[in-house]
């Protein structure tokens, strides 16, 4: 069993936790519920943006502790001063040290679209993202089935919420392509040996339809890759160790933006 795997197993006992707490009634009278969510591509292609889907992330099955002291207001609010296009929040507690309350900060500190990153397998997660505020919902292609896809794409769109489909290699892009996703990610990181590899964006860029935006995931810690890989037709970058690991992950951003 490997990582990806246990996280998966652990996903099914708290999904099924958090029903018992809080029933899909409860969620739909959140105060965030009938909020009309930002649209990712317009931030993501705003000329005063960067492209940056900047992340705040405590931890990781793969490197351990990134951060533990950071502020989860006040590192948005900077990502969002420095030209993030949208927030990437962790709400997985186990394996990355997120937790409900951090998107909940993000949302309050912010006016920017927001992603709720996590494991989903469940359309009740959706509709948890909603409740809490988030704009983006992430699917893994390694952990759904096309029709999975499929169906949770479509119950986010009737929701008003973005859609991000996650793939690492084309064989996950070709089943997965359907209708109900805005866009597309390439993962530079195997999930399942957690080793990085930013050719694998390259590769793959092309093989993504136009249709779609296109998104390069981990392992960007040069400015200059954010050059190279705009030039091969990617509009978002989703980065967060790279800021998370450092003192002060507001600083660290502005510096790397002043760099593109």
């Amino acid at each position: 069993m490997n990582i990806l795997d246990k996280i998966v197993l652990r996903k099914k006992e708290e999904i099924a936790a958090a029903k018992a707490l809080v029933s899909i009634q409860d969620l739909e009278k959140s105060v965030h519920f009938d909020r009309t969510p930002y649209s990712f591509k317009e931030f993501l292609l705003a000329e005063d943006r960067t492209g940056i889907i900047a992340e705040f992330k405590r931890r990781s099955p793969s490197k351990g502790l990134i951060n533990g002291v950071a502020d989860v207001a006040d590192v948005t609010q900077a990502y969002n001063a420095a030209g993030a296009s949208a927030l990437s929040v962790l709400t997985d507690v186990d394996f990355f040290g997120g937790k409900t309350d951090d998107i909940l900060a993000a949302r309050a500190a912010n006016n920017i679209p927001i992603l709720r990153k996590d494991f989903m397998i469940d359309e009740y997660q959706i509709l948890e993202a909603k409740a809490w505020g988030a704009d983006i919902i992430l699917l893994i292609a390694s952990i759904l089935t096309p029709q999975q896809i499929n169906d949770f794409g479509k119950f986010a769109k009737d929701l008003g919420l973005n859609v991000l489909l996650e793939v690492h290699n084309l064989e996950e892009l070709e089943r997965s392509i359907c209708p109900n996703l805005d866009a597309i990610g390439v993962n530079n990181r195997n999930l399942s040996d957690f080793t990085v590899d930013i050719q694998t964006s390259f590769d793959l860029v092309n093989k993504i339809p136009n249709e779609f935006l296109k998104i390069s995931e981990s392992a960007i810690s040069n400015p200059q890759t954010i050059a190279a890989l705009k030039a091969a037709g990617f509009n978002g970058f989703l980065i967060g160790e790279n800021f998370m690991k450092t003192d002060n992950p507001g600083v660290a951003i502005k510096e790397f933006v002043a760099q593109i």
